[in-house]
């Protein structure tokens, strides 16, 4: 065997294993990928978790300003009524 040839197999040799290298050390960064969407994925849901009954509650306090806004708009208006028969 040459010494070209020798020297080529060696470079294929080094090159493919820089390769492997790389690929090796991207895996591993990606395991810490998946690491860390797992955990975010777990927060996400917590959160979704916790904030499911703010809804029944929004529900309940909209109803309760409604309620406020009503009275409030009466009150304004019997007010008024009684300024306007005062006034004649």
């Amino acid at each position: 065997m040459s010494a070209v040839a020798i020297v080529t197999l060696v470079l294929v040799g080094v090159l493919i294993a820089a390769l492997a290298l790389y690929l090796i050390r991207v895996a591993l960064m990606l395991r810490t990928v998946i690491d860390t969407l797992g955990k975010v994925t777990f927060g996400v849901r917590a959160i979704a978790l916790r904030t499911e009954p703010i809804e029944e509650l929004l529900t309940g306090i909209h109803e309760d300003v409604a309620a406020m806004d009503q009275a409030l708009t009466d009150l304004l208006a019997s007010k008024g009524a009684g300024h306007q028969e005062a006034a004649s």
